[in-house]
């Protein structure tokens, strides 16, 4: 009869080599420590191999016929009992539990109160956390709430300098209208003098209709000077008021970026898909400003502003104070200087008449060259556009690859097209050029016309024409700058 197996302590296992306590090693179970055997005749044997408690020596070479060729245990009892002993005593053994159960209560002490105190420490670090970001989130609406406040005083302000700067440029527009309006009675009254210095004979006096005539021209010009000053000054006002509007708008406009942006900032959250790290942003300092200095610059572009329309205001007031008097200066001279003329005409000469129709078929010639020139312009304009055809598509066939860049019909056409077309156009200019020469000579032909009826007319028939000219005269909306 053959045993099953053996116990730990056959003698096949080899001396104990000393009785000291091995260093222990963490076990899970009964399994790992104690293998047991298989039976005789399993396929796959596995070698028997001591506990991690004990340590396993070399056995003498003497017993190495004690073992069987297959390498696994004898199935029967050695002979030799005496060989047989226990590898560590009961108490050895007693004692390496209640070793390994003191250092497994100590270790699982020290994890409890780790485990207790990671648990505080997360509980605070969380309490902290969002009480910083309860904090941020407060100060973020905060700063929203103050850029709100300057953004409404800057709109305010900046509608308000709108409107001034509208009205300004109103003025300056009216004081340019009223000018530019003085310019034809201007001209309308030099004619006169420069006419009624080709009286002859002892009609070349000088009366009441020249000294008024000359008082009109000094009128007009002063008028002219004094308003074209004002306009100027009303410019460099309306320069003022764009740099200040402008300071108002970049104001503007970087409240409105910094207020998208603390708002988003302030929209984020922890589950917000656009955070991420940045790290080192919290080293780097980029601000340029204080929340005082931040404010005072707000303020001094408010008060810039309001200084542009409080002097903007006062260039108004003058502005019509002087269109008005100088409007009614100008009225009292050319009722003046009209009565003066009526009491001197007294008849018109059949010449003049001549002349006169002459005049006019010089000012229709005048406009049909004028209309020629306009036609020439446009045909010029007109052949513009098919040259620019013809000289892109060469431009794209140059980017021919290889051998298909090849002088081809096509090629021939367009390089033909684009001579003929730049020929038109030369031909078209030299005629255009051609025409304003005969506009300039028809011009010198009216003015020597205009000439010679001051020649031929004596002072009656210049009189007359001098009345002529001056049926036509602005209203008065029209020289305080409404028209």
């Amino acid at each position: 009869m053959e045993f099953l197996g053996t116990t730990q302590v056959a003698s096949y296992c080899g001396r104990r080599k000393g009785c000291l306590f091995p260093d222990l090693a963490p076990t899970s179970t009964t399994k790992d420590t104690y293998q047991s055997y298989c039976l005789p005749g399993y396929r796959y044997l596995n070698s028997w191999r001591p506990s991690l408690l004990h340590k396993v020596v070399l056995v003498p070479d003497s017993s190495d016929k004690e073992f069987n060729s297959t390498g696994r245990p004898p199935t029967v009892l050695p002979a030799l009992r005496s060989s047989l002993h226990a590898r560590y005593s009961t108490r050895d053994w007693h004692h390496a539990n209640v070793v390994q159960l003191k250092g497994s209560e100590a270790s699982r002490y020290c994890a409890g109160r780790l485990n207790a105190d990671s648990m505080r420490l997360m509980q605070n670090k969380d309490q902290l956390t969002y009480l910083m970001q309860e904090d941020s989130r407060r100060s973020l609406g905060e700063r929203i709430t103050n850029i709100d406040f300057w953004r409404s005083e800057l709109i305010y302000e900046l509608e308000c300098l709108l409107k001034e700067t509208q009205a300004l440029e109103t003025a300056k527009q009216r004081l340019e209208c009223a000018a530019d309006a003085l310019q034809g009675p201007l001209k309308t009254a030099l004619e006169c003098l420069y006419h009624r210095e080709m009286r002859k004979g002892i009609d070349l006096v000088h009366d009441d209709v020249e000294k008024n005539l000359i008082k009109e021209v000094d009128a007009f010009k002063d008028c002219q000077e004094i308003l074209t000053k004002l306009a100027q000054k009303i410019n460099q006002q309306l320069g003022i008021n764009r740099d200040a509007q402008h300071a108002l708008e970049q104001d503007l406009s970087d409240k409105n970026t910094a207020c998208f942006i603390d708002e988003k900032c302030f929209n984020l959250n922890n589950t917000s898909n656009s955070i991420n790290f940045y790290h080192g942003v919290e080293k780097t300092d980029g601000t340029v400003s204080v929340p005082e200095t931040w404010a005072k610059f707000s303020e001094d572009n408010i008060r810039c502003s309001q200084h542009a329309r409080a002097n903007s205001a006062k260039l108004r007031e003058e502005a019509e104070v002087r269109l008005e008097s100088k409007s009614e200066e100008i009225w009292n001279h050319f009722i003046s200087t009209n009565l003066a003329f009526n009491n001197r005409i007294a008849e018109v000469a059949d010449a003049k008449n001549k002349l006169q129709a002459q005049l006019g078929k010089i000012l229709q010639e005048i406009f049909q060259t004028e209309d020629t020139i306009m036609l020439l312009e446009r045909a010029i304009k007109a052949k513009e556009y098919p040259l620019k055809l013809a000289q892109t598509r060469l431009e794209g066939r140059t980017r021919r690859p290889n051998i298909e860049l090849c002088c081809d019909a096509p090629q021939l056409q367009l390089v033909t097209e684009v001579y003929t077309t730049d020929d038109t156009l030369q031909t078209l200019k030299r005629r255009l050029q051609e025409a304003r020469d005969t506009l300039q000579m028809l011009i010198l032909n009216k003015s020597n016309l205009e000439h010679e009826i001051s020649v031929k007319a004596n002072s009656f028939f210049i009189d007359k024409k001098c009345m002529d000219m001056r049926k036509v005269f602005p209203s008065t909306p029209r020289l305080i700058g409404y028209v």
